[in-house]
């Protein structure tokens, strides 16, 4: 608990310094992302105020939900097959990995059934690396024209992640790029898709991503340790 203490304080501090560096007055939300770890971490953090927190795999989420239930709201961060969303609806206050119109669709179809409206984010490819999710920044806008008149779903916003590599331009430059991406979109002003939220940036590169903008930043390492 001390541990986890001391580092949310030095998180914290990074993120102020940041976003002074920036010169932003906005705010930027920290999701902990707690996979691999056991549901006494995410209890410990939740004294601690750590009340928004990610999971990369629906089989793993739902052992820890089961547990935690709506207690903290959860974020979905990992790929998501079209398979697994029936273990994520109504569950999940954001699913920040939508990569096709297929799994759109599935989330919508589901969401209706419960009668909610799922907020999701889509996934970029930025970087055009290849092993890497997303849709591409090319095939992005006609994604989002095509899923924007489902009914169970609400886009909020985009979500990338940075190679892993140590170039602090390279990988400012992929923020950067969602960054300049949302700007776009936002001035298509398409029906029910909404460009609140740019998350991007982990344990190793959120500062940069902070500087280019980020809005949501998913912490894993720093907070809880290497898995």
């Amino acid at each position: 608990m001390d541990n986890l203490k001391n580092n949310l304080q030095m998180v914290k501090n990074d993120i102020k310094e940041a976003m002074e560096l920036a010169g932003r007055k906005d705010d930027v939300l920290l999701v902990a992302v707690t996979k691999t770890f056991p549901v006494d971490v995410i209890n410990d953090g939740i004294e601690l105020g750590i009340l928004e927190v990610g999971e990369n795999k629906a089989q793993e989420f739902i052992g820890k939900y089961d547990i935690i239930k709506d207690r903290v709201n959860w974020h979905f961060i990992g790929h998501l097959q079209k398979n697994k969303v029936k273990y994520l609806a109504g569950k999940v206050k954001l699913i920040h990995s939508v990569e096709s119109e297929d799994l759109a669709k599935e989330i919508s179809k589901r969401s209706e059934k419960m009668g909610i409206i799922q907020d999701i984010l889509i996934e970029v490819n930025i970087s055009g690396e290849e092993s890497k999710f997303g849709v591409t920044k090319e095939n992005i806008k006609e994604l989002l024209i095509n899923i924007s008149s489902l009914k169970g779903i609400r886009v909020r916003g985009l979500m990338t992640m940075a190679p892993n590599v140590d170039d602090e331009m390279l990988v400012r430059n992929v923020f950067k790029g969602l960054r300049l991406l949302k700007e776009s979109i936002f001035k298509m002003n398409i029906e029910n898709i909404h460009m609140d939220y740019l998350s991007m940036g982990m344990s190793q590169d959120f500062k940069l991503a902070i500087l280019e903008g980020a809005n949501i930043i998913r912490v894993g390492s720093l907070l809880y340790g290497k898995r």
